[in-house]
């Protein structure tokens, strides 16, 4: 179950504890309204408490414009 409280999400601690990354399988924590991938930084929003794990709505970090960019840098750095 995922609530909103100033601005900031609350999602419950098992359910956190099973989502991860789609793309890199990586653990996720609550950033904002926001999970982000600890690893890489993805960002997922999450809207009427639902998190949205599509690579298509993914946020992606600073200098990464696309999902290829992403993987490209996963594949050299990762």
């Amino acid at each position: 179950m995922t609530t909103e409280v100033r601005g900031q999400i609350v999602i419950d601690e098992k359910l956190l504890e099973m989502l991860v990354c789609p793309l890199t399988h990586d653990p996720l924590r609550v950033e904002g309204d926001m999970l982000m991938n600890v690893k890489w930084g993805i960002k997922y929003p999450v809207r009427n408490g639902i998190p949205v794990m599509l690579l298509e709505e993914a946020v992606w970090p600073e200098g990464i414009s696309s999902l290829e960019g992403m993987k490209e840098k996963i594949a050299q750095e990762g």
